[in-house]
């Protein structure tokens, strides 16, 4: 399969930056407290359903991966830049890291009790964001928790709107076009929350994070009672013959 120009060229931009990006979001990282409360989130998620593997995909220098893993979650980096790659094996030895694709991962199906890709979809064009959603699902597990984080805008009538990265071409999306995109995939919205435009101090844009779930199997021959009110209800007796 040819791989799409996008792929290639956020790969070389990364490896051409990994250095002086890793500097830079070093530095973020500790005060991004809205950011830390979401992976606290995602890793309380992980935890109560039993545990099992993370997939910090787009992990760059690998600090969020390490996080995670101190918040008691089993969790390994995936990026799409060798050069990031590098940084995140020698930052963190003890982690596993390698390179890959999020939209390829190699992992087997349905292995995986999470997923997070933290401002790692921006760089993927809105065509290809259906494959991408569409492997998430695919490596999590029944149960299995996602969070997405991505620059956003408030206009759900468009799909993307480009914008000047400082690394490579990126897009930021409306979060009800991600939240339907997910919905399509099999990936059911839990929670979100949005940062204001006045967070972010370099564009103005605001941020968006998505916590969605894939559905757990249902037994055969079991039959859901209607909701009334909030509430399952009985189902209705049977009629009379006549």
């Amino acid at each position: 399969m040819t791989e799409p120009d996008f792929l290639a060229a956020t790969r070389t931009a990364y490896d051409a930056a990994a250095v002086p990006y890793a500097e830079l979001v070093g530095e973020h990282f500790p005060t991004d407290l809205i950011g830390h409360a979401m992976l606290s989130v995602l890793a309380g998620r992980v935890r109560a359903a039993g545990g099992g593997p993370v997939a910090d995909v787009g992990c760059g220098p690998g600090h969020v991966t390490a996080h995670l893993n101190s918040l008691g979650v089993a969790a390994f980096g995936v990026d799409l830049s060798p050069e990031m790659i590098a940084l995140a094996r020698e930052a963190h030895p003890g982690l596993r890291f390698e390179v890959g694709a999020m939209e390829d991962l190699r992992v087997e199906d349905a292995s995986l009790a999470g997923v997070l890709a933290g401002f790692s979809i921006i760089h993927t064009p809105p065509g290809h964001l259906p494959r991408t959603f569409a492997e998430f699902r695919r490596v999590l597990a029944p149960g299995g928790h996602l969070l997405l984080s991505f620059q956003a805008h408030d206009r759900p009538a468009e799909a993307a709107e480009a914008f000047d990265h400082k690394v490579s071409l990126a897009y930021r999306y409306s979060p009800d076009h991600v939240a339907g995109l997910l919905e399509q995939a099999g990936l059911t919205e839990v929670a979100r929350l949005i940062q204001a435009p006045g967070e972010d101090p370099v564009r103005g844009f605001p941020h968006a994070h998505l916590l969605a779930r894939r559905g757990r199997r249902r037994r055969r021959g079991c039959r859901r009672a209607p909701v009334i009110g909030g509430r399952h209800a009985a189902p209705p007796p049977p009629r009379a013959a006549r």
